[in-house]
C-alpha cells in the first residue's frame, strides 16, 4: 500500500506534495495508512491536497483515500452536461475500482453533495457520511446567484477571486489557507471546473428528499460565517436525518478543514467513533 508523507495540521503554509496513484478508469488519488476506509472528496476548483490536514492525522488510524474529483488534479473530466447524479455514479465506480465494499465518506462543498448522493443511492456501501460545508435547498436569491456564476464560466472564464472573498475572512488564521486555495484555483482545468461547477449549481435539491432515509451516522458541519453553506442548512439536514447531527465551527467560513483543522479533526474523530445503528 502506498503511504503519502504525513502533513501536520499545524503546518499547511507550504503546499503539500503527494505522489498520486491512478485507477484504470482515469481517477487519481493518494492513499495512506491502514484500517477502516475513509474516503475524502474535495470541492470545485480544489484538488486532493485540500485534505492535507486530515490525511496526515487520520492515516494513523484509518486507510485514508483522498481522491481528485473529475476534471481536477490528475483525474479525467466527465463529459459536458454531466449532472450531480453522474458524479455520484463516478464515485461508485471509483469504489469498485478500489475494491472498497464499505467506506466512511467525507465530502467538502461539491464533494459533500457527492457524498450525500452516495449515502442516498449506495447506502449499503456507506458506513458513515460527513457533509462539510454542503448546501441544501438554496433560497431563491442564492440559487439565482450560483446559477448566474455557472452560466458565466463559458463566456468570461473562471472567477478565481470571488470564491476567495466568499470562502475566507481577513483574519491571520486564514491567510495561509487562502494562498494555498488561490494556487489550487490557478491550476484547475477550465473545462473540468465548468462541468463540476454547473453540476454543483444545480445539485442543491437533487438528493435533498433522501436525507430522511439515510440511516448511517451523518455529520453536517459548516462554519458559522459561511454565507453559502449556512449553519441553518446544516441544522435542517440534521433534523430530518435519523442519525444526523449538526456541528458549527464558530468564526470560520467555507474552508473550515484548512482554517480550523484542529476543531474539524476533532469532530471528524467523534464521527468516526459513532456506532452504526443496528
Amino acid at each position: 500500500m502506498h503511504t503519502s508523507p504525513t502533513v501536520s495540521p499545524d503546518n499547511i503554509s507550504q503546499p503539500p506534495q503527494f505522489q498520486r496513484l491512478h485507477t484504470d478508469g482515469g481517477v487519481s488519488y493518494v492513499e495512506a495508512g491502514s484500517g477502516e476506509p475513509l474516503v475524502l472528496i474535495h470541492g470545485v476548483g480544489m484538488r486532493l491536497e485540500a485534505w492535507a490536514p486530515q490525511i496526515g492525522i487520520f492515516a494513523k488510524t484509518h486507510r485514508v483515500i483522498a481522491v481528485d474529483m473529475p476534471g481536477h488534479g490528475e483525474s479525467e473530466r466527465l463529459p459536458d452536461g454531466s449532472t450531480l447524479e453522474d458524479f455520484v455514479v463516478w464515485f461508485g465506480r471509483f469504489l469498485d475500482e478500489m475494491k472498497i465494499e464499505k467506506a466512511n465518506v467525507a465530502g467538502h462543498s461539491m464533494g459533500a453533495l457527492i457524498a450525500g448522493g452516495a449515502a442516498a443511492t449506495l447506502s449499503q456501501r456507506i458506513k458513515r457520511v460527513a457533509y462539510l460545508n454542503g448546501v441544501y435547498r438554496r433560497d431563491p436569491e442564492a440559487k439565482a446567484a450560483v446559477m448566474a456564476r455557472a452560466a458565466s464560466i463559458g463566456t468570461v472564464g473562471i472567477d478565481r477571486e470571488g470564491p476567495l472573498k466568499r470562502w475566507f475572512g481577513d483574519d491571520a488564521e486564514s491567510l495561509h489557507a487562502r494562498e494555498l486555495t488561490r494556487n489550487w484555483l490557478s491550476q484547475v482545468d477550465p473545462q473540468g471546473y465548468g462541468v463540476a461547477y454547473t453540476a454543483f449549481a444545480g445539485g442543491d435539491e437533487t438528493y435533498a428528499d433522501h436525507w430522511r432515509d439515510v440511516r448511517c451516522p451523518a455529520l453536517f458541519l459548516t462554519g458559522s460565517h459561511d454565507p453559502n453553506s449556512t449553519p441553518d442548512m446544516a441544522h435542517q439536514m440534521a433534523e430530518i436525518t435519523p442519525n444526523g447531527w449538526a456541528k458549527i465551527v464558530e468564526g470560520h467560513r467555507h474552508m473550515v478543514n484548512l482554517t480550523a483543522p484542529h476543531a474539524v479533526n476533532g469532530l471528524l474523530a467523534e464521527w468516526l467513533e459513532t456506532e452504526e445503528p443496528k
